[in-house]
């Protein structure tokens, strides 16, 4: 891999107004640019159109993980406010968070988050994360569904007046602390149309982490560490995409937690293996495939991961002549945003 490369040469200048602050009423609705990676084209289309693009015989790989409502406000005895948003779930008691403002919670201090959730720091991580021991009665998902907010990204200052906006409608296994927002643009009635064209869907759980709200911090990539993510995925499943691979037609991933799951339980042979387990794989310029041959996804943050792993898969001269594009034509960023479609 190029250990040359710095974050700064994934930076760009974005207009603010140009970051999607709601999302679109009908989700298939959001524009959607399409990259041919042989020919550096650049076109222009809807998302609802995405169909004239796939082939009979393409395996769609989509992540169902689901998002928690898990943006909670507490207070300490003395009245202090404390947010926290739950990241990974150690035990049937206990959190990793990340916690604001960090200083404040000490270990052994106690918040009260409503009538029928406490908490308790039990360990003190770096970087403002700590595990948290909760006391609760009944389901804790039940509680936090009623007291928690949706942990949307600090870019978005609009409120978001439905909670399943943030959320894939064939989210399913609950467990993330972001959304996989590739998946967003999909509607019931276009992975309807998507399967009678004869393409295959196979289902893979990647629930997001922390590194969706950590910056790159170091100026050399290579020393970027990511935290590592659970993921599984089925036999069943499995077998779709290595069936897909054996008879030569495309695998196309579905945001970039499901390019990183094929990635991680791709083999060199080309073929993936059911299984779960934890991934901290980072993908940037110089890395070399082995299982996605496209790529659905969103327009990222400058200097992210996110941003970084397009570029491995498209060229970072080519990406950024792209971006460079969906700013000059108005296309919406990030979260709820415009869609890119990568093959």
């Amino acid at each position: 891999m190029n250990k040359e490369l710095k974050k700064k040469d994934f930076y760009y200048d974005l207009p603010e107004e140009l970051i999607a602050q709601t999302p679109l009423e009908k989700r298939s609705n959001s524009k959607l640019m399409v990259l041919d990676r042989k020919k550096e084209s650049i076109q222009h289309n809807y998302f609802f159109n995405l169909l004239d693009y796939l082939n009979e015989g393409d395996c769609l790989v989509i992540n169902n993980t689901k998002v928690i409502p898990g943006r909670l406000y507490g207070q300490k005895s003395t009245g202090a406010n404390i947010e926290i948003l739950l990241l990974k779930e150690i035990d049937k008691y206990t959190w990793e968070c990340l916690t604001k403002p960090a200083k404040r919670l000490k270990l052994g201090t106690e918040v009260v988050f409503s009538q029928d959730l406490k908490g308790e720091v039990v360990k003190d991580l770096e970087q403002g994360i700590k595990h948290i021991r909760f006391q609760y009665e009944g389901s804790f998902h039940n509680i936090i569904d009623i007291i928690g907010e949706m942990p949307l990204p600090p870019y978005i200052k609009e409120k978001l007046e439905e909670k399943n906006r943030y959320q894939t409608v064939y989210a399913k296994k609950t467990g993330s602390a972001a959304a996989p927002t590739a998946g967003l643009h999909f509607t019931d009635e276009l992975l309807e149309k998507i399967k009678n064209k004869g393409i295959k869907i196979a289902y893979i759980t990647l629930h997001v982490g922390l590194d969706t709200f950590r910056p790159v911090k170091v100026d050399n990539i290579s020393e970027h560490k990511m935290h590592s993510e659970y993921y599984e995925i089925d036999r069943d499943n499995a077998e779709l995409i290595n069936s897909a691979k054996k008879r030569g037609n495309r695998v196309i991933s579905v945001g970039t937690t499901s390019t990183r799951t094929l990635e991680t339980i791709g083999k060199d042979t080309g073929y993936v293996e059911s299984g779960y387990g934890w991934t901290d794989i980072f993908l940037y310029p110089g890395y070399k495939f082995k299982i996605v041959d496209g790529l659905i996804t969103n327009f990222h943050l400058p200097e992210s991961t996110l941003l970084m792993l397009v570029s491995a898969f498209a060229t970072k001269d080519y990406i950024f002549k792209a971006y460079k594009e969906a700013i000059k034509e108005e296309y919406r960023f990030f979260s709820f945003g415009d869609a890119m479609f990568i093959y």
